[in-house]
């Protein structure tokens, strides 16, 4: 899902989770998973979006449906799990279900992954976008309050997508009775890079996208990469407690200047967006070399008798005075097995740090090459899937990007982000 957590996109309202998911509060969960009592949002944060302070007094009557709002189509538009369930019914298609999860705000990358929802799950098929702001996913001092909510254009963008239905649902509707006391953590991998800029995001999103998996019943869930860490969490979740569902990445979609498309570019003045763009700069920076690497590789393995000719052939051209040709044998000569991430964190890194020195200047959060199974810094022989990660701040607008890469040939135990599981 295309979750908007605080630096991340619109994501779905709480996706996230890894091995070692935990449980309290004395209940016992599958595959060794813990529950927390507690890390998120605080009560204060969680009272602002809107939760009750304590549990419904019995015989309180259930929250009946909102009166139609002028243009959005009742039918379509459902805010309670209820409602959700007589949607599933009138629908009554023999198709799949599928669900794109969202914080709302939405925009061409959403659109991109209810299209994909679709395609997969064809016409018959009922596929729910759900419109929540979790705020289990927004610690003390993010923007739960700022983040913007556009549920109108939400609606008219999702079915025009090819949404069935947009489950749009209430903080009490998602948490009757307030605060969860329990909840999914993330493990040890919810805690590195982004859950180490924002500890407890991951708990909270992760446990939003399990009760809203409940609730929507999918066959497939559909996630943008673009948050990488958050999709990696959601797989490992869904493998680790047995969800029966499959769980689908989509490539991210780029606006025409190759900002990758968030709800929070909106916040950027013109100086600003110039900036923020040093951050899929840098990416392509790290794939451009990794590339130009993997060609001299490949080079140095079709000589006939590899590395050894081309120093040869590098020397006998050197003492000719042919410098430029000498020195391009050296390179094909040194290509080492597989290309060095150290030399792809080097380029993406020099596009940073120049950025650093703009007007606004980039305040880079972090910049990773990781293991896409644990989100790990991998070594200087790594050898398969890898992404390259980085999150910054611009003014006081903070985003993230990553992109996927490969050193050496693929491993088929690499997991890949776009593949499905």
């Amino acid at each position: 899902m295309s979750l908007p957590a605080r630096d991340h996109d619109p994501a779905p309202a709480g996706a996230s989770a890894s091995a070692g998911a935990s449980a309290s509060a004395g209940t016992s969960t599958p595959a060794g998973a813990s529950a927390s009592a507690g890390t998120s949002a605080s009560a204060g944060t969680f009272a602002s979006a809107g939760a009750p302070a304590s549990p419904t007094p019995p015989g309180t009557p259930a929250p009946t449906e909102p009166p139609a709002r002028p243009g959005l189509r009742p039918d379509r538009l459902v805010p309670t799990a209820q409602g959700l369930r007589d949607a599933a019914a009138r629908h009554g298609a023999p198709g799949r279900n599928a669900v794109v999860m969202t914080m709302g705000a939405l925009h061409e990358g959403h659109a991109t992954l209810i299209r994909a929802a679709r395609a997969r799950v064809g016409e018959d098929g009922f596929v729910v976008v759900t419109v929540f702001v979790n705020p289990l996913q927004f610690g003390a001092g993010e923007d739960l309050d700022r983040y913007p909510r556009t549920l109108d254009a939400d609606l008219e963008l999702a079915l025009g997508a090819g949404a069935s239905v947009v489950f749009a649902p209430s903080v009490d509707e998602v948490y009757p009775g307030g605060e969860p006391q329990v909840r999914i953590t993330a493990g040890p991998m919810g805690e590195r890079l982004e859950g180490a800029s924002r500890p407890g995001h991951f708990d909270g999103m992760l446990t939003v996208v399990a009760k809203l998996l409940h609730l929507t019943a999918p066959d497939l869930a559909f996630f943008g990469q673009k948050d990488a860490q958050q999709l990696a969490l959601i797989r490992r979740m869904v493998r680790d407690l047995n969800f029966p569902v499959e769980v689908v990445g989509v490539e991210t979609v780029r606006e025409e200047d190759g900002l990758a498309l968030s709800s929070r570019n909106r916040y950027l003045s013109a100086g600003e967006r110039r900036t923020a763009l040093a951050l899929s700069r840098a990416l392509f920076a790290g794939q451009e070399r990794l590339a130009a690497q993997e060609a001299l590789r490949a080079r140095a393995d079709a000589l006939p008798n590899g590395r050894d000719r081309a120093e040869n052939r590098a020397e006998a051209l050197s003492r000719l005075g042919e410098a430029r040709a000498a020195a391009d044998a050296h390179a094909v000569a040194q290509a080492a097995e597989c290309a060095s991430p150290g030399a792809v964190r080097a380029a993406a890194r020099a596009v940073l740090d120049e950025a650093a020195k703009a007007e606004p200047p980039l305040t880079l959060d972090y910049l990773a090459l990781v293991d896409p199974a644990d989100f790990t810094e991998v070594t200087d022989d790594h050898a398969g899937q890898a992404v390259l990660a980085v999150a910054a701040r611009v003014g006081s607008t903070r985003l993230i990007d990553n992109i996927p890469l490969s050193f050496g040939p693929p491993s088929p135990e690499s997991p890949t982000l776009g593949a499905a599981t």
